[in-house]
């Protein structure tokens, strides 16, 4: 099947010129035999998908198979190549798209922050109620290292010129000369695609890593995130009132990388402290430049306006205390760029001497100083938009640029503190203590001002390296500023003492202090990670405990009575399947929610979502609006990893849109439900018991395939590239927590990258169909019921949608050729099988519930997305499994022979976008 429509002409225009510059080059290094091989195998693939016919499929494999080096290696890069070009196409046409609305005045695109004030507007707010609803907004973005990213920077960086040179055909006013020019360009980058080597030669280093992560902050983030406050601004003026809206900074981002240690050996607090220098270093190189930029354009003469006596004494006094006799603007009259030359003078020397900045709150304050004496000269509707720009920076990043996570997996507090209450008889066995019995022991150390720690010598390496992490954070709040590292995660938490663990390690290095009289002040937030099917469900009574707990209480109410709790995405589709996964995590939400407002505890839900379908992806708007609408108002936090940095944050006007699309949908669900919060878009009960229902069918036919399957774990292995990841180096952190063949050790992003590389993309849809259609068969009713709740629950309509886009990935075909590569040919049919007939059984069930005549025929743009790239992803799997069949069979397989697979696993990467 085609889809064809006119709005994307332009966007096939775009593919045919990059794919005709493609073919050129492949003429040109690889010779007409290289280009002719590559369009039979293109044909044949597009023939195959529009009209399957077996001889075709069996020529197609034949075709391939025949393929020797280096002609094999060249036909594999082709391929690679295309989609990346095909991937810029893509957010260009986006970008065109979004501009296209702005032409036409008529129509606002949706979730767009006009949009989004126009339906604010309708709901009759008032202009104190729409700003107390901005008040009580909060976006935060987290970036994290996971290794799902398998694009080198060098090939991201070459993208985004093609993208930009693109955008240049575009012009109407473009010359006949300007736009060959502009295609000259294009060939040229194309050609260094192609000469680049798109692996890596050695695994990134952790700082590596935030490096990458800085690169989106230098070239996109710093200038965008002000925009879209900006744009709010106007709308509101231009569409609700045009008084001086205060639009507060409810978008941050923070990160994980170099401080996330759970499972990486390579995060030391030394990392994270030179991670912190790295952040800080940037973000003062972005304002310098800022600054500079605001000191040309301030050239107003006290001798042309009258500028406050007040303002030019303190001007005076700090030329006095901070400025050489050389280092003074040397135009008397010029008092701004007198005080820019002060401001400059105090941010080089920030983190550096005393005559430096101590918090950025100074800095703000000298700047709004400007703005208010220059901004008297205005009419009251005329504002100074650069100033307020950079002062709203400042605001946003401060000196640190982004406030960093620490993470680290429970079992290692436990042993520290184990270690620590064992050294002065406080307990001999903690670790063997029975849940209560923990809890008694750390409250009691908790309500003792008096320390634990001994010297140094007195613990083990393992012991000190925990106690070095708190110090360090101790260090970083002195050096960088409380907002450097505000929150701490504990990973695979199970019980309250987990928390509690990690609050007398905070006690016994000064990020938690007791005083006499039994007040607390705490510098650290505690967090838990809720990630099993286990701890989801276990969830609600731990935090309750938490809460009823008087030491616990202490820490709410040194920390504002806020706590935030982060949700596992990965974990809990690894153990139940994605559908069970969602809904527990749904309920855990909903219930944590309603027991903290007993407790009058504001939660922030922290959402640990991958890019992949199977780790919770989907577009950000999507993921705010599929949470409980009651939780909205809390705040939400959430992972913004691996390749779905690039696809977001690589290009200006991409990022732009997706921080309009977060911003427009929080701000829009949260005005709908402070307009009539008795009409908030709650559940019927009818509906939460029929995802009960699925979701409890659903686990039980996942577990029993995944864990019930003595044979399943060596299909994986054997059917999937998963062992051939490894030697891909797109990552700092090991494939398993603890270097074994144990399914609960291996992490979720291997998990999900390996099935999504052989087409199975299994954890992304498994067992819904068995849900869904069980209660659907259970009464002639329910199937209405899955209708309206697919029309009017936006969390249910996400659902259904993201496995809709699951099964279009997926393709069963593609899968089935991976079968060659299991040994047991009987185990291979026997898996497949239940496999390939739980796919079909999916399909019905989303077709019938959605309405739609085939996948996704309600997103016509996605769709054709897909289609455009499955015909061309199919090849590189086919060459995938013959050269892993060839790289298992040979003891010492050439150097070649393993790039290649590698190549193919770039590849589909490639080809599928989100992977991980």
């Amino acid at each position: 099947m085609t889809v064809t429509t006119d709005h994307n002409a332009l966007l096939r225009q775009d593919v045919n010129v990059l794919g005709n510059i493609l073919g050129e080059i492949l003429v040109l290094h690889g010779g007409r035999e290289l280009f002719d091989q590559v369009e039979r195998i293109r044909e044949m693939t597009k023939r195959i998908r529009q009209d399957f016919d077996q001889t075709t499929y069996d020529t197609l494999k034949k075709e391939i198979s025949s393929l020797k080096p280096p002609m094999r290696q060249q036909v594999i890069r082709a391929f690679s190549i295309y989609f990346h070009l095909i991937n810029i196409a893509e957010q260009n046409h986006r970008i065109r798209r979004r501009r296209q609305y702005l032409l036409e005045e008529e129509t606002s695109q949706s979730f767009s922050i006009e949009k989004a004030v126009e339906k604010v507007k309708a709901y009759g707010l008032n202009t104190d109620r729409i700003q107390h609803v901005l008040d009580d907004l909060s976006i935060e973005l987290i970036m994290t290292a996971h290794p799902t990213e398998a694009t080198k920077r060098t090939v991201l960086e070459t993208q985004k010129r093609i993208s930009h040179n693109l955008r240049k055909l575009d012009n109407p006013l473009a010359t006949e000369r300007e736009k060959a020019t502009v295609e000259e360009s294009l060939f040229n980058e194309i050609t260094a695609l192609w000469h680049t080597d798109e692996l890596r030669h050695r695994k990134p280093e952790v700082l590596d890593e935030v490096k990458n992560g800085l690169y989106y902050f230098d070239q996109t983030l710093f200038e965008t995130l002000p925009a879209v406050f900006h744009e709010l601004e106007m709308q509101l003026q231009e569409q609700v009132s045009e008084k001086d809206w205060e639009v507060p900074n409810f978008i941050h981002f923070g990160s994980w990388i170099g401080g996330d240690r759970d499972g990486n050996p390579n995060v030391t607090p030394e990392i994270t402290w030179t991670t912190l220098e790295m952040q800080r270093e940037l973000i003062l190189k972005k304002y310098e430049a800022s600054l500079v930029d605001l000191m040309r354009r301030f050239s107003q003469s006290s001798e042309r306006i009258s500028i406050s006596q007040a303002f030019i004494d303190r001007t005076e006094a700090e030329e006095a205390r901070y400025l050489e006799t050389g280092e003074k603007w040397y135009v008397a009259s010029e008092v701004y760029r007198r005080k820019f030359a002060v401001i400059l003078k105090r941010l080089r020397e920030t983190g550096k001497s005393e005559n430096g900045y101590d918090h950025s709150n100074e800095l703000v304050a000298d700047l709004i100083e400007i703005k208010k004496n220059a901004e008297a000269h205005l009419p009251v509707t005329k504002k100074l938009k650069t100033i307020r720009k950079v002062i709203r920076q400042v605001q946003l990043f401060g000196f640190h640029l982004a406030t960093l996570d620490v993470r680290n997996h429970s079992g290692e507090h436990e042993a520290a503190v184990h270690e620590i209450l064992q050294a002065v008889h406080v307990s001999d066995d903690y670790a063997s203590l029975s849940e209560a019995d923990k809890q008694a022991v750390l409250c009691q150390a908790l309500n003792d001002p008096r320390p634990l720690l001994l010297f140094d010598d007195s613990y083990s390496d393992a012991t000190l390296k925990m106690l070095g992490v708190f110090r360090m954070i101790k260090n970083a709040h002195d050096e960088f500023g409380k907002r450097a590292i505000q929150v701490y995660l504990i990973s695979m938490t199970e019980a309250p003492s987990d928390l509690l663990e990690v609050l007398v390690l905070a006690k016994e290095t000064g990020l938690y202090r007791l005083y006499p009289d039994g007040s607390v002040e705490s510098d650290l937030d505690v967090a838990p990670l809720l990630e099993t099917i286990d701890d989801l469900i276990a969830g609600p009574e731990i935090m309750q405990k938490l809460f009823e707990t008087e030491v616990y209480q202490k820490q709410l109410s040194a920390r504002k009575n806020n706590q935030e709790i982060m949700l596992g995405y990965s974990d809990g589709s690894k153990d139940g399947g994605t559908l069970s996964a969602n809904w527990k995590l749904f309920k855990a939400q909903e219930e944590i929610h309603n027991m903290a407002r007993e407790y009058d505890i504001r939660l922030k839900f922290f959402h640990g979502r991958g890019g992949s379908l199977g780790r919770g992806g989907g577009s950000l708007n999507t993921s705010i609006l599929s949470q409980p609408v009651e939780t909205l108002g809390d705040g939400v936090k959430i992972t913004e990893q691996g390749e779905v940095l690039s696809s977001r944050y690589l290009l200006e006007d991409i990022a732009y849109r997706n921080l309009e699309q977060a911003a427009s949908a929080l701000f829009e669900a949260c005005a709908r439900a402070s307009s009539a919060p008795e009409e908030m878009e709650l559940r019927k009960k009818e509906w939460e018991e029929a995802m009960e229902t699925i979701s409890e069918k659903s686990l039980t036919k996942y577990q029993s395939l995944v864990f019930g399957d003595p044979d399943f774990l060596t299909y994986f292995h054997q059917a999937t590239p998963l062992t051939e990841l490894g030697a891909l180096n797109i990552g700092s952190r090991p494939m398993s927590r603890k270097n074994s063949q144990k399914f609960e050790d291996l992490r979720a992003i291997p998990w999900v990258f390996a099935w999504t590389q052989s087409r199975h993309m299994l954890p992304a849809w498994y067992a819904a169909g068995t849900g869904l259609q069980a209660f659907i068969d259970a009464d002639s009713g329910n199937l209405a019921v899955l209708q309206t709740m697919y029309r009017e629950w936006s969390f249910f309509h996400s659902t259904i949608n993201n496995l809709q886009m699951a099964l279009m990935k997926a393709d069963m075909k593609t899968a089935k050729e991976y079968l060659d590569l299991v040994e047991d040919p009987k185990l291979a049919e026997r898996i497949f099988a239940d496999i390939a007939d739980e796919y079909e059984r999916t399909r019905k069930a989303l077709l019938a519930i959605s309405g739609n005549d085939d996948l996704l025929s309600h997103t016509p743009n996605i769709q054709e997305s897909v289609y455009l790239r499955n015909p061309y992803v199919d090849p590189i799997n086919f060459l995938q499994v013959d050269l892993i069949r060839q790289l298992r069979e040979t003891d010492n397989p050439s150097e070649d022979l393993v790039t290649e697979v590698l190549l193919t696993i770039n590849g589909v990467a490639a080809g599928l976008v989100n992977t991980g």
